[in-house]
């Protein structure tokens, strides 16, 4: 009976923690006086560095890009899990391209075919994708920013710092909510 009691005891607390923890932990991501998640700044993004590009006239630079948040997704088109996440960036940027989102694809191969550019090309037009392609084959960019996993989808506000990051499918709504809050700070 000693130990029924301590066990419903043992329960009670783990209750009541989670219960006191969870406002805790959503107030984070609770609504800024401007309407938008709140977003810690991880600092400075690191440069953009590749030199082999799809769907732009010429390489794209972050210190070019500001004024303009930048969604960075670190992806390899054979990855399924980065297929999945294709439906939202399309969608974001078909509905944020006109508004100073610009989103930024930087392949880093994981398997050796992925590091031909004519596949890169031909995943491109096959996932029918408009926006910016970075081929990352010696993993620079990916390296700079210490990423570690397929997909993750880095945001940089209009001063260049990094304010955001998910990584995986999912999130969308919560990525959704911090376009609109960079979109809507002001910038330097």
């Amino acid at each position: 009976m000693k130990r029924f009691l301590v066990l419903i005891w043992f329960s009670g607390v783990t209750c009541l923690l989670a219960a006191c923890a969870a406002p805790l932990a959503g107030a984070a991501a609770m609504d800024a006086p401007t309407g938008g998640p709140l977003l810690k700044d991880y600092g400075p993004a690191p440069e953009l560095n590749n030199t082999v590009w799809l769907n732009v006239d010429q390489p794209l630079h972050l210190a070019d890009l500001r004024g303009k948040v930048v969604l960075l997704e670190m992806w390899t088109f054979d990855c399924v899990n980065c297929q999945h996440v294709l439906p939202a960036l399309k969608g974001w940027y078909q509905k944020y391209a006109g508004k100073g989102l610009v989103i930024i694809g930087n392949h880093t191969p994981e398997f050796s075919y992925e590091a031909s550019l004519d596949n890169l090309k031909a995943a491109v037009t096959r996932f029918e994708i408009p926006y910016a392609v970075a081929q990352d084959n010696d993993g620079a960019t990916w390296k700079a920013y210490d990423n570690r996993y397929w997909p993750a989808l880095y945001l940089i506000d209009k001063n260049g710092h990094i304010r955001y990051l998910t990584i995986g499918e999912g999130a969308y709504a919560e990525t959704e909510a911090a376009i609109d809050t960079l979109l809507a700070e002001a910038g330097s």
